[in-house]
Parts: C-alpha cells; structure tokens; sequence
C-alpha cells in the first residue's frame, strides 16, 4: 500500500515539476521582452525543479540521495531570485525596451532620467 501511494505522490509531483518547466521554457521564447521572460523562468523554473525534488526524494527515500535533493533546492532557491535580479537590473540600466502593454510606474521613468544625468565613472 504505501509503495502505491509513494508512486502516485512521485508521479503526480514529476508530472506537476515537467509541467511547470516546460512552461517555464515556453515562457521564456514566447514572452515579448526580457523582463516577462526572467519572471516566467525564474518562477516557474523554481517551482518546477522544488516538483522534481520532491519526487526524487519520494522515489529514492536513501538519507545521502535527499539531502543531495535538498542541497540542489537550496541552492536554486538561493541563486535564481540573484541571478534574476542582476539580470532585471542589467536590462533596466542597458534601456532594455519594455513590451507595449508593460504599463510603467513615473518612479521608474524619474529614476531613469536621473540616472542618465549623473556622471558614470566607468564601474557601473
């Protein structure tokens, strides 16, 4: 019975994990510009990946092979919000043109102009 249930939860969880990463991928060529593309990786990539783990760690219940799982959540929790973050400020400081439907906040458009007044020594 509970070799059944162990199935069923890693089935449904890898189902649910390929899900969520194949619509990551489709996100990131579908989406119009960079910053609907970081969000729909970073996200749902994540979220996928944490599916994936939990079926792994359901499937092989082996204390070195979950806390490798657990490690490589950890670590993809810890790096996808930075990497997404340094990718959103790149695009942002490069003029990274928005989609037309992005409706823009007037701070950003200040911030902007403020920025392209200041200075720049070369290290930004």
């Amino acid at each position: 019975m509970l070799d059944t249930v162990a199935e069923i939860v890693a089935t449904l969880s890898l189902i649910a994990g390929g899900l969520l990463c194949f619509s990551a991928g489709l996100g990131v060529v579908r989406f119009q510009d960079v910053f609907l593309r970081m969000h729909a990786a970073t996200k749902a990539g994540t979220l996928g990946l944490m599916f994936i783990v939990l079926a792994l760690c359901v499937v092989l219940p082996e204390t070195d092979a979950i806390i490798k799982a657990i490690l490589v959540a950890v670590f993809m929790v810890m790096t996808a919000p930075i990497a997404s973050h340094l990718i959103g400020r790149a695009a942002f400081r490069t003029r990274s043109p928005f989609w037309e439907g992005t409706k823009v906040d007037q701070g950003c458009e200040v911030f902007r102009a403020a920025q392209q007044r200041l200075p720049t020594d070369g290290r930004d």
